[in-house]
């Protein structure tokens, strides 16, 4: 095969290395540690649950192009990739089992949710390598838009502790690596059309997917259908604040030809959450 050249757009001085970090989270993770809300919780923990088997999917989407990549930088920034989600991997695998030993949760059965929808794609003859890297190229888009949010303080009001440097740290490198996916996807003849296609799709499923383990955990707590619940859930549906709304923007940027991920410049608050940060880095 030919190899193509490959060109990384990730701005120069934004270094895409894995920092060894662990968290101890048991005293929060017992609680509705994301602004006192169940709702919230639920959904932040639902996420949670889908990085160990997301992100493992993320990387074998892309290690199959590996060595069409001449471009240096760009194959640097891939292996940092690789090290960063692994590490997410790894730090939210100890996340949700504490989470399900504090709190009484399937872990099996709430895993499989995100697990079929993976094994669906992975086994479906029509579904290929393409468009396995195209959906990681959408997932890491809403990755680092979540990121960015949350690092500006827009998704919740009161996160501190362990949790809050957990939830600060995996965002910061989301943001660090929210390109590589897509310049190695742009650069082995991914197209246009595909992928706006293939995240048309992947916003719906994964939404749909993040709401059934949500609401799962909420019917095992006995809040589904409480009015404080329900207040929530329509906030982060419908508000002119909610978590759509604030990332509808974002989702409509990447519909364009020519956007690029880093058309966002996010240097200036990757740089305050590091130096921010450090000190929680240096103590994990």
């Amino acid at each position: 095969m030919t190899a193509l050249r490959s060109v990384s757009q990730t701005p120069e001085g934004i270094s895409i290395n894995a920092r060894n970090v662990s968290f101890e989270l048991e005293q929060s993770l017992a609680t509705d540690w994301a602004d006192n809300d169940p709702f919230l919780t639920a959904l932040f923990n639902a996420m949670s649950i889908s990085f160990p088997s997301g992100e493992k999917n993320f990387i074998d989407s892309v290690r199959p192009y590996e060595k069409r990549i001449t471009d240096e930088k760009l194959l640097k920034e891939v292996k940092g990739f690789y090290k960063q989600e692994g590490i997410h991997s790894r730090e939210h695998r100890k996340y949700n089992k504490v989470l399900c030993e504090q709190r009484g949760y399937d872990l099996k059965k709430l895993e499989n949710v995100y697990l079929q929808r993976i094994e669906e794609g992975k086994s479906n003859p029509r579904v290929t390598q393409q468009m396995m890297l195209a959906s990681t190229v959408a997932v890491e888009h809403f990755t680092a838009s979540f990121g960015e949010s949350f690092l500006e303080g827009r998704l919740l009001k009161n996160v501190n502790g362990a949790i809050g440097d957990l939830w600060r740290w995996h965002s910061l490198e989301e943001l660090e690596h929210k390109a590589v996916a897509f310049d190695v996807y742009n650069q082995t003849g991914g197209t246009y059309k595909m992928r706006k296609i293939i995240m048309r799709i992947t916003m719906v499923t994964l939404l749909k997917d993040f709401l059934n383990v949500t609401f799962k955990i909420l019917r095992h707590d006995k809040q589904m259908w409480k009015w404080r619940t329900l207040k929530s859930l329509s906030k982060f549906l419908f508000s002119k604040n909610g978590f759509l709304r604030l990332h509808v923007n974002a989702y409509s940027d990447f519909f364009r030809e020519d956007f690029h991920p880093w058309d966002t410049d996010n240097r200036a608050l990757l740089e305050y959450w590091q130096e921010k940060l450090e000190p929680a880095m240096a103590a994990a």
